[in-house]
């Protein structure tokens, strides 16, 4: 992981994701068009923000945890390219759909 993915620390309930490597070829070496190629909505969270404020003003601890695979909608969020080919995906914590067990 760089140093600029290290220094980025979401705010409030959000969730910085790196999204799964999309599939190009299948096992038999066959590779698949670009219009057919499935939405990758799985992804490995990489850094999580405190949480969000109750009515007293504490944080609400998040559900997820850095290195927690989660299953992902198939639109939303918000895109960040931190490095050079790699994107990384923001989300709120109510937005991830599931945590996949390990």
């Amino acid at each position: 992981m760089s140093g600029a993915v290290k220094r980025l620390i979401p705010l409030f309930d959000r969730v910085l994701i790196k999204k799964a490597d999309i599939v190009t070829k299948t096992k038999g070496g066959i590779v698949i068009p670009e219009k057919a190629q499935a939405k990758v909505l799985k992804g490995t969270v990489v850094a999580v923000g405190p949480g969000a404020r109750n009515k007293e003003g504490q944080h609400v601890p998040l559900t997820v945890k850095v290195g927690d695979d989660v299953l992902l909608p198939e639109y939303g969020g918000t895109k960040v390219e931190l490095e050079e080919n790699q994107e990384y995906h923001l989300f709120r914590e109510s937005d991830i759909l599931a945590k996949m067990a390990q």
